[in-house]
Formats: structure tokens, C-alpha cells, sequence
């Protein structure tokens, strides 16, 4: 990754590469800065784009892929914040198509009472399948808003995540077998099928017919009370959902942009002095566990921030090239989980929207897995390739078989972002182990975060947006995510490889408010949603 510095209005080019796994290659290439107006006070924040594998379809499922773009820069004060984009769609353009169309959508933010544009959603205008190349992508920056002034000297990079557009409409959540269902699952009481979803307006929750109800199982299933508020996102209303697991590339990435007391709370092992053992800073450890390989020096500056780099081969050199960075980001907290959605400019996804994501429009089948059925590989994987870009399974991959990382086919860590989505099969989404609506490893790998139902706190959750900035200790400033330690709000869902396969279960809510004072465990993971425009 290159980084340059320039004078606002000086054109210089600068190359950032982000992928967030091989099956789709998001490369982020050749921006500068174009067409300032110093009057007005904005300049174009100007790149390519490419990704492989991109669709649009207006038969079912009737949705779309979208790449989420945001900018960062840095100033004389030495800090990375976020550059605020026009709210007005208009006035960003993509000048060379190359015969595929596109649709730029803006995701703002409300900052200290004014609408600010966070990041802008890129995606096809019209249905194609198919490998995307946009040429001379120009965002507006309002630099101006940020207080620099014409000749600033500043550093900039551009950051691009995968993500699903999860359309509008009704859904169900929940197991048709209702109380004797998946462990804690929702379903409709009186009736005991699944509850259905139709409106962003309340739900009711309790033991009287009609309502939306879960029974205890286990301890973690919540305290089956309501009603859920109608500011609680619940899935209906169309989102937008990380396409893949938040993979070790983009965490490195995001420490790369912070302070060193920040970088030093979104990290386990303690890096404030100059000097440390466990240079695997996610799981404070001197040697990688359960495929980690976030890393660091032995020997850090006295001041100023760390470079991060990812090391799943050992060697210590701090180039990445093909060394893990495509693999699912274990070992966060709920305190790095929300750092990185209001950094990104995203927020955290509920529990409902898990559902909706995976199961769809659907009905809801009963024991189904997020591939929509009970099949399931039951063998151990093979991987070959380990740790780089192309990392792939050998043996246990057929047709019309679910696959997934879990306990009985590979329990040494999470695998990479995408790994069953080999698309020169032609396969399907059973084969790919994929949502309704084309999202990857909601099903096992590791464990999803979600925001959920079972309590006071949680469903005090209204899904305010990030506005890409951290505090001084490097936390997340939206309220409503209890973004310190997630008590009573934080959940998981979805399963992992360290567990049994009833864990992936898509109406299962074995740990639906498990949180654990909040540790860095090897089995969660996270993806971060936004609410479409």
C-alpha cells in the first residue's frame, strides 16, 4: 500500500489495494485529486475500481453487490479522519463504464446537527453478472467542511468493503417447529411456526398468541420481553451487509489509521512501551494461534503509532503479499467490532437482520441451514494453500452439499473470506454455502456479532450510523452500541469451526446474548451492515 502526500489542487497519484478474499479482488487503484475549486472549497477524490464476480438481478432474489467507498486523510495534525463527500449522488461520477453502468448512492451521517457524506455505495445499474472495471471514479470532497484550507498539506487513502443489498419486504424469523425448534429460536406463540416480519413498526414480545416469543433453553436466550421498538432495526427495511466476514487485511488496515493509545485498546497484547514478547497483538501471544496473523515489531517506537502487518507465515518481514490477509479476523472484542463499524462508517447488524439476510423471502425451513436447507458436508477439510490468496479445499466439495467451517470439517480456524464460492463450477448457493441474497459464511467460520432482542438495553438500539471517527482510547461515540463492553446488547449468531454443527442453525440462538465480559475469543468474528439510502 502507497501513500503520498500532496498539496490540495496538486495531482498525484497514489495506489491502495483492498481485498477482502480472492473470489472477488477489490483493487482500489490510481487516485489523485482532480478539479479543484478553491471558491467553493471541494476538489474530486479520483480512482479506479475493479472487482470479479459482480451481479445485479431483478429476478429473485432481486438484488445487487455494491462496493463501499470512504476517504481518509491526514493533515499537519498527524491524525486520519474521515473526508466528508457532497450528500448530493450527482455530484459523483464514474467518467469510463466500460459499457456496465453505474449507480452511485451517498450514506450520510449527521454530525454535530449537519448531514455529512460518510462513503457513497457503487454498484451496476442494470442486471449483468460478471467481472466490474471503473475507470476515473470522482468523488466530490468538500474539503472545505473538514476545516482545510486551499494549499493543505495532506495524505489520503481510499478503502473499499464488499457488501449485499438486502432488498425491502416481509420475511420470517424463526423455525417452523417453534418451541421444539433450533435452541432458543423465535417463533410465533399460539401458533409455534415462524413469526413474520412485515413492517419496521414495534413487535410484540411475550407469552400471548400472536406475539414473537423464544423460549429459555439455555441462558443465553434473553429475557423474552418486549416490545421491540419500532427505531430497532428489524430487517424489513432494505440494508446493506458486508458481503464476507471482516477479514485480517482490512482490521491491519484499520489500526494502520489510528493513534498509538487508540491502537493500543484494539489490541490485546499491551504496546505502549518499546519493547514486547507477544507480537501477535490479537490473541497477546509470540507465536500466531488459531491463524491470526496480525502482527507487529518486537521493537516499537517510543512514540507515535505501530505498523501493523499480517505475518501467517512467520517469517517476520512485514510484506504481506499472500500471507493471510484474506482470512476471517478472529480475536475482537465487541469494543474493536463497533471501533471499526463507526471508523468505516457502518454500524452493527441485529439479530432480525441475520435472519432476513440469510433465510430472505423465503419460508422458513425447519432445521435449515443459511443455504436454505439441512445438507451439510461431514468430513473433514483438506486445505491447500494455506494462508494465501487462493487457499482452497481438496477433498468433502460437492454439489448440492452445504458447506461450512465448523468443528467436524475444520476446527483450526477460521478460513478464508469466500472459500466455498469457487465460481468456475458454476456452483449454486447450497455448494457455496451462501445466503439467500449471496452473503458468504453467515453460516459458521466464525461466530457473527449481533446486536439482540433479550433485553432492556439492546433493543435501545436504534442503528445510528458511524461517523467514521473514534474517541481518544479508540472507541466507537455512538451510544445506542454500548460500544465499552456490549453488556446486554451484544449476541452471536451463525455458529463457528470450533463448534457442533447445530450451532449454525440459522434460527439458532444457542449464545443470542452470550457475551463473556466481553473477551478477544479465537471464535467470533464480525460484518457490519448499513441502512440502504
Amino acid at each position: 500500500m502507497k501513500q503520498f502526500r500532496f498539496l490540495l489542487g496538486v495531482i498525484i497519484g497514489l495506489l491502495i489495494l483492498i481485498r477482502a478474499g480472492s473470489a472477488n479482488n477489490v483493487q482500489v487503484t490510481n487516485v489523485t485529486l482532480t478539479g479543484q475549486d478553491a471558491t467553493n472549497d471541494f476538489t474530486y477524490v479520483q480512482f479506479d475500481i475493479s472487482w470479479e464476480n459482480s451481479w445485479r438481478t431483478t429476478s429473485a432474489p432481486g438484488n445487487w453487490d455494491a462496493v463501499w467507498v470512504f476517504v481518509k486523510y491526514k493533515a499537519q495534525d498527524g491524525l486520519w479522519k474521515t473526508a466528508y463527500l457532497s450528500t448530493t449522488a450527482s455530484d459523483h461520477s464514474v467518467t469510463v463504464d466500460n459499457g456496465i453502468p453505474a449507480t452511485i448512492s451517498v450514506g450520510t451521517t449527521t454530525i454535530n446537527s449537519v448531514s455529512r457524506g460518510v462513503g457513497v455505495f457503487i454498484y451496476r445499474s442494470s442486471d449483468g453478472s460478471g467481472d466490474i472495471t471503473w475507470q476515473d471514479v470522482r468523488l466530490k470532497w468538500l474539503y472545505g467542511a473538514n476545516g482545510l484550507g486551499d494549499d493543505a498539506a495532506v495524505e489520503v487513502k481510499v478503502f473499499a468493503i464488499e457488501m449485499v443489498y438486502i432488498p425491502q419486504g416481509t420475511f420470517a424469523v424463526g423455525d417452523p417447529s417453534g418451541a421444539s425448534g433450533p435452541t432458543n429460536c423465535f417463533y410465533t406463540y399460539g401458533t409455534g411456526g415462524a413469526y413474520t416480519i412485515s413492517s419496521e413498526a414495534a413487535i410484540n414480545v411475550g407469552a400471548t398468541n400472536g406475539y414473537l416469543y423464544y423460549d429459555q433453553d439455555n441462558t443465553d436466550a434473553g429475557d423474552q420481553a418486549g416490545p421491540i421498538p419500532a427505531e430497532f432495526p428489524k430487517g424489513y427495511q432494505a440494508f446493506y451487509i458486508m458481503k464476507y466476514e471482516l477479514s485480517q487485511e482490512q482490521y491491519v488496515a484499520f489500526l494502520n489509521t489510528l493513534t498509538r493509545d487508540q491502537q493500543n485498546n484494539r489490541t490485546a497484547t499491551d504496546i505502549s512501551g518499546t519493547s514486547i514478547t507477544n507480537v501477535y497483538v490479537m490473541s497477546n501471544s509470540s507465536t500466531m494461534l488459531y491463524r491470526n496473523g496480525i502482527r507487529c515489531d518486537a521493537t516499537l517506537p517510543s512514540v507515535g503509532p505501530v505498523n501493523f502487518y499480517l505475518d501467517y507465515n512467520g517469517n517476520g518481514s512485514g510484506n504481506e503479499g499472500d500471507d493471510g490477509q484474506n482470512i476471517a479476523c478472529n480475536y475482537l472484542n465487541w469494543g474493536d467490532v463497533t471501533a471499526y463499524a463507526d471508523w468505516a462508517g457502518l454500524r452493527p447488524m441485529t439479530e432480525l437482520e441475520f435472519e432476513k439476510a440469510a433465510r430472505g423471502i423465503l419460508p422458513a425451513v425447519s432445521g435449515e441451514y443459511v443455504w436454505g436447507d439441512t445438507t451439510l458436508a461431514s468430513a473433514a477439510y483438506t486445505i491447500l494453500y494455506q494462508g494465501e490468496a487462493r487457499e482452497w479445499i481438496s477433498n468433502n466439495y460437492g454439489l448440492n452439499i452445504g458447506n461450512a467451517a465448523y468443528s467436524t470439517t475444520y476446527n483450526s480456524g477460521p478460513l478464508r473470506c469466500g472459500i466455498f464460492a469457487d465460481n468456475t463450477n458454476n456452483i449454486g448457493r447450497v455448494t457455496a454455502g451462501a445466503s439467500y441474497y449471496g452473503v458468504m459464511e453467515l453460516s459458521g467460520n466464525l461466530e457473527e456479532r449481533v446486536v439482540h432482542v433479550g433485553s432492556t438495553t439492546s433493543r435501545a438500539f436504534q442503528g445510528t450510523h458511524g461517523d467514521g471517527e473514534l474517541d481518544a482510547n479508540g472507541n466507537a461515540t455512538n451510544a445506542d452500541w454500548a460500544p465499552g463492553s456490549g453488556a446486554d446488547i451484544e449476541g452471536v449468531r451463525g455458529g463457528d469451526y470450533s463448534n457442533a454443527k447445530e450451532r449454525m442453525r440459522l434460527a439458532d440462538r444457542s449464545a443470542a446474548t452470550e457475551t463473556f465480559g466481553n473477551p478477544r475469543q479465537r471464535w467470533k468474528g464480525f460484518r457490519a451492515v448499513r441502512t440502504a439510502p
